[in-house]
């Protein structure tokens, strides 16, 4: 398994990809913040409408970025979201919802999930963990948000109980995909942050929080994400991790933390063909 980043059918794209996703399945991708026409702080590739943007520039993004995955940018689905764990059962008649504006994104969610072949679900990080899951047996798919409040309230593990739910899938079957996020190397959390993991992860909450001082731990979101997509049923070897730390790699990715508050956002974009 592997995770790296491959040049765009369009000059300075590049676009991360997992191994683990069959490619004659499902297209995915996530994006860097090279290759777009954005400015200032959110130089370049800014995918993300609700972060003070030129609304054109960011339709000119979306538009290269999916062109790039060879995918048409009027039928994505994308969502409001509000770092909780709402998740949405997407249908074709829900095709272009957020594509072009954010008052028209599914409001209040933080994952999606669906069945329908050639309907592009798409979210958007500066941190947070992307989750991104796929079912090649019943051709299921479904991309998540892990911010540490949704981390917290297992987003990633209730996204998989919803598709076993909804379309009969087995979590033996599932591949996820967990893709470049803020790393416990920078992400410092204060004891309340800290006590809320140990509460919710009695059994692995030694294996993502670090002490550093009295008040400070450091949190691996990541390995947090993987360890519940595991207690929910996936096998270990089906899960594959960027292992890339966002705020490290800032001159790569958009990274809250890093860039003190005011930058742009990546993309995860996950369609059955």
């Amino acid at each position: 398994m592997s995770f790296s980043l491959v040049s765009g059918q369009l000059n300075n794209l590049w676009i991360g990809k997992f191994s683990i996703f069959p490619d004659d399945v499902f297209v995915h991708g996530i994006s860097t913040r090279h290759g777009g026409v954005s400015q200032g702080a959110l130089d370049s590739l800014n995918l993300g409408l609700h972060v003070n943007d030129k609304v054109e520039n960011v339709k000119k993004n979306r538009e290269k970025f999916f062109a790039g995955l060879g995918l048409k940018l009027n039928i994505g689905v994308s969502c409001q979201q509000v770092h909780g764990f709402g998740i949405a059962k997407v249908t074709k008649e829900q095709a272009g919802r957020g594509m072009y504006a954010y008052e028209d994104s599914i409001p209040g969610m933080d994952a999606l999930i669906t069945n329908e072949r050639a309907l592009p679900l798409m979210l958007y990080f500066a941190d947070c963990t992307p989750i991104m899951l796929a079912d090649p047996i019943k051709k299921v798919i479904g991309v998540a948000h892990g911010g540490w409040k949704g981390t917290v309230k297992s987003i990633g593990r209730k996204t998989v109980e919803l598709i076993v739910k909804e379309y009969g899938c087995q979590p033996a079957d599932i591949l996820a995909g967990i893709g470049p996020a803020i790393g416990a190397c920078c992400y410092e959390v204060g004891s309340e942050v800290a006590e809320q993991f140990q509460e919710a992860f009695p059994n692995f909450a030694q294996e993502i929080l670090t002490k550093s001082t009295d008040e400070k731990f450091h949190l691996d979101l990541a390995k947090t994400n993987k360890l519940q997509l595991m207690e929910a049923g996936l096998a270990e070897e089906k899960i594959d991790v960027a292992n890339v730390c966002t705020a490290c790699n800032n001159r790569q990715f958009f990274s809250y933390r890093a860039d003190g508050g005011r930058t742009g956002r990546i993309a995860a974009v996950l369609s059955i063909r």
